[in-house]
């Protein structure tokens, strides 16, 4: 072989090794982000309604035709207005009779106690003056048997008019006593008294209950009543939220629990008026879970007063903020390349070159982001996707697109899972 086409293969093949060298140890650009100290957020968004702090459904408790509606739905009322009237003729009615009886009753013991007790004093001195006569009359007729002046048979006739008189003293005693305020005949009278004025309260309470009246201050919610209905007991006529600061009531799923606590800010805005958001705290958390939905029951109070759009039932959007760092070193969660479960995880960092990995501990977790506790300094670069293996030369791109997203540490946006468990 002449001896140029020796060299001309000799510098092909060395420039071919050559570019396979560099090809073989170049190291490959990979996006990457620079750890930072920033803010951290974590909340969670579920959907609310709008309940009054205390609502009353209002409905009669006799049976009776409806008269007159007194209020309208909206409404306002204050405690003892008219809200409800229903016909009362006949209530009327059975209310005089009761007092009629009532008076019937009481005449009577008045007069035991006054001409029944002069009569009873009249009679029993009537018969001590008979009994008085009968005793003279016997011991007369005794002596005048024994001289012989008279017969046996008149001595039984005379002790006959004695035992008569004795007899008639004993009944006129016997009703004075029945008479007296202990006696049999007034007691008598007493019961039928009472039993008459109780009849006549009933009467009167009957009588009352044919006019609803507000039982506080409250707002009209919904009027299922118009006049000339027959209504019975047990059935809802007007429903009523008392006035008080109203409450928001949300059902959160079960598995977002541990994180909300009693006295948590939240953000809340209405969905017919999105650009008018206001704040809220957590009031209260149920102590049970709806088994069926798998959701606990979460109420809002409002710290300040309530916009004038809220309206009873209306749907709201809650954001619970459940955690807050301000100043934590905050890592993409896309940046970890596995997790063990316990706030154990991975990530690749570049290193002097090369691909390092990393054993981190993490602290609050959202589900863009996570904090981390150890593993990780300021300003060191994790790299985010695809990157060669660990020990691998690497150059890490911190101006790729990609790591300037993903290094925006967003705050925990919980409204999907929460939509997805909740059916909306």
């Amino acid at each position: 072989m002449p001896r140029r086409s020796v060299l001309a293969v000799t510098a092909i093949g060395v420039v071919l090794a050559v570019l396979l060298a560099w090809w073989w140890l170049r190291a490959p650009r990979v996006a990457a982000l620079t750890v930072q100290v920033a803010p951290l957020v974590r909340t969670l968004q579920f959907s609310a309604r709008v309940a009054a702090a205390s609502r009353v459904d209002v409905g009669a408790t006799v049976t009776g035709r409806v008269l007159q509606v007194a209020v309208t739905e909206g409404a306002s009322v204050e405690q003892g207005d008219l809200l409800l009237r229903l016909e009362s003729e006949e209530l009327q009615a059975a209310l005089a009779q009761a007092q009629a009886s009532e008076r019937q009753a009481a005449a009577r013991l008045g007069g035991l106690r006054s001409t029944g007790r002069g009569s009873a004093d009249a009679a029993l001195a009537q018969t001590d003056s008979v009994l008085l006569t009968a005793q003279a009359d016997l011991q007369r007729t005794r002596e005048l048997v024994a001289q012989g002046f008279l017969s046996p048979a008149r001595l039984d006739e005379v002790q006959r008019n004695l035992a008569v008189a004795q007899a008639q003293q004993a009944g006129a005693r016997a009703q004075r006593a029945a008479n007296a305020d202990a006696g049999t005949e007034v007691q008598q009278a007493q019961a039928q008294l009472a039993l008459a004025s109780s009849a006549t309260a009933a009467a009167r309470a009957r009588l009352a209950q044919a006019v609803l009246s507000a039982p506080a201050d409250a707002k009209v919610l919904a009027r299922m009543v118009e006049p000339g209905q027959i209504v019975q007991p047990g059935r809802a006529l007007l429903s009523l939220a008392l006035v008080g600061a109203p409450q928001l009531s949300a059902q959160a799923d079960e598995r977002f629990l541990e994180q909300l606590q009693v006295g948590q800010s939240a953000t809340v805005v209405a969905d017919a008026f999105p650009g008018q958001r206001f704040a809220a705290r957590v009031q209260s958390i149920a102590p049970l879970v709806d088994a069926q939905r798998g959701a606990i029951e979460v109420k809002f109070s409002l710290p300040q007063t309530a916009p004038a759009f809220l309206r009873e039932d209306m749907t709201l959007s809650v954001e619970v903020e459940t955690a807050r760092r301000d100043a934590a070193l905050v890592l993409p969660a896309g940046a970890l390349r596995s997790e063990d479960g316990t706030g154990g995880a991975t990530v690749w960092i570049e290193h002097g070159g090369r691909v390092e990995l990393r054993q981190l501990r993490l602290g609050l977790r959202t589900l863009d982001a996570a904090e981390v506790l150890d593993g990780l300094a300021a300003g060191e670069a994790v790299l985010i996707g695809e990157a060669p293996d660990p020990g691998r030369r690497v150059h890490a791109d911190r101006s790729a697109a990609a790591a300037v997203a993903a290094a925006k540490p967003a705050r925990a946006d919980a409204g999907t899972a929460m939509t997805n468990a909740m059916g909306r």
